[in-house]
């Protein structure tokens, strides 16, 4: 994995930087993957590889120089554009599916059809892959899931929420892939939800789906998202594949998630001589509310701490979306922190979207210091303006203080860095 430039107007700190890359590179799928198959017993018989998701790449690549695979099909966000003549790579659409994503779900379950009795289909499975691959059940049109998975993430519902309705109304999703598989199936995820909920990573298709059909309808009733009435019709009976059980049990392991990338920062931060602490790594509910609630916690705590300290904790907030701006759940978190972090010298707040991807923006976070509110104000900016109009990203890039490292390869959740000098 290569290392971010986590350089802004207000943060040009080297130590700091390495910490923010050591996060990252705790969580490099390759690696984490390789690490994972040294006590990773696979039956005799043909390998196949089905990547599935934003880091879906690196892990297969790194199966691949450990296994002779039979075949591979690699679905993704970003391909790294190098040459993979053993790989078939499908890119397709994030967060919202596309043409490419239901190309790519057909792909992926004529790819387990292929896999014989004898053999054995390991997935690698990171986070995206719920919008990267679909096959939409009972003439379910691309363009109403687009639409229920757009209004669903503006109305601040959780992921979770979010993929509960997905398993619904997606064949491949809750355990459809290794309905479609005849043969073994051994799932390596890489996980970007909290607590580690195997049905919610991607949608769990490799994982049978404990949530019904009225649990779908009762989410989109409960944030009073338009469903055309067929798909309501659908949803009020259950699937007769409901809690659906392969004879063959499925194993599914986890490589790597949150704690993991957290972990590794702090080893590092100890390293360069700070003082650390993980402090929550289970952040969820309004970004704003998150941000103020954190800033406000850490002002009382930040007195009675020795400097230089680092401050982990991580996530992942939700934004209900208002306005017409730009930006980020990690965006947003850092901008509802500016006002409460005022006047605290030597701080520096760090958000940090573990992929690279703060909302549709080419963001990865931001940066906030007990200067930033006075810097807006000689500006003419109010963050208070910016909050109202969900546009973090035209605040902190007015500051000079966004964090752009590109797509990483990696996906576990977001982080938050409360660094004192």
């Amino acid at each position: 994995m290569q290392s971010a430039r986590f350089l802004t107007n207000s943060m040009q700190n080297p130590g700091i930087s390495r910490i923010l890359n050591a996060a990252l590179e705790g969580v490099d799928p390759g690696k984490l993957v390789q690490k994972s198959l040294i006590h990773l017993e696979i039956a005799p018989g043909n390998l196949f590889a089905l990547g599935l998701g934003k880091a879906a790449e690196p892990m297969v690549m790194a199966l691949s120089k450990t296994r002779k695979l039979k075949d591979a099909l690699v679905i993704t966000k970003h391909a790294s554009g190098k040459p993979r003549e053993s790989l078939k790579i499908i890119e397709a659409g994030h967060p919202i599916p596309d043409e490419r994503s239901l190309q790519a779900g057909k792909a992926a379950l004529e790819f387990a059809l292929k896999v014989g009795v004898s053999d054995t289909l390991i997935c690698l499975i990171s986070g995206g892959g719920s919008a990267l691959a679909c096959v939409p059940v009972n003439d379910l049109k691309l363009a109403e899931l687009q639409n229920l998975t757009s209004d669903l993430i503006r109305s601040g519902a959780a992921i979770s929420e979010i993929n509960t309705l997905r398993r619904s109304l997606d064949e491949i999703k809750g355990g459809g892939l290794t309905r479609a598989c005849p043969g073994t199936v051994i799932s390596l995820i890489l996980s970007d939800v909290l607590g580690n909920s195997l049905e919610a990573i991607a949608s769990g298709p490799t994982v049978a789906n404990p949530t019904s059909n009225k649990d779908a309808l009762s989410i989109i009733n409960k944030y009073s998202i338009p469903a055309p009435a067929h798909i309501i019709d659908y949803l009020s009976h259950e699937r007769q594949d409901q809690g659906y059980e392969r004879v063959i049990p499925v194993r599914n392991f986890i490589v790597g998630d949150i704690r993991t990338a957290a972990e590794a920062a702090q080893e590092q931060a100890r390293h360069e001589g700070y003082a650390t602490q993980i402090l929550d790594l289970s952040l969820r509910g309004e970004a704003r509310s998150v941000g103020v609630d954190l800033s406000n916690k850490l002002r009382q705590s930040i007195q009675k701490t020795n400097r230089p300290f680092c401050f982990i904790a991580g996530g992942e907030t939700t934004v209900t979306v208002k306005g017409n701006g730009r930006g980020g759940r990690n965006q947003e978190l850092a901008l509802a922190a500016v006002t409460p972090s005022a006047d605290i010298p030597g701080l520096f707040f760090i958000t940090l979207a573990t992929d690279g991807e703060d909302g549709p923006t080419d963001a990865a976070g931001a940066v906030v210091t007990g200067d930033s509110l006075h810097r807006a104000h000689r500006l003419g900016m109010d963050p208070e303006d910016f909050l109202a109009r969900n546009d973090s990203y035209s605040f902190f890039d007015g500051l000079g203080d966004l964090l752009r490292t590109g797509p990483t390869g990696t996906n576990v959740n977001d982080l938050a860095f409360v660094f004192g000098l």
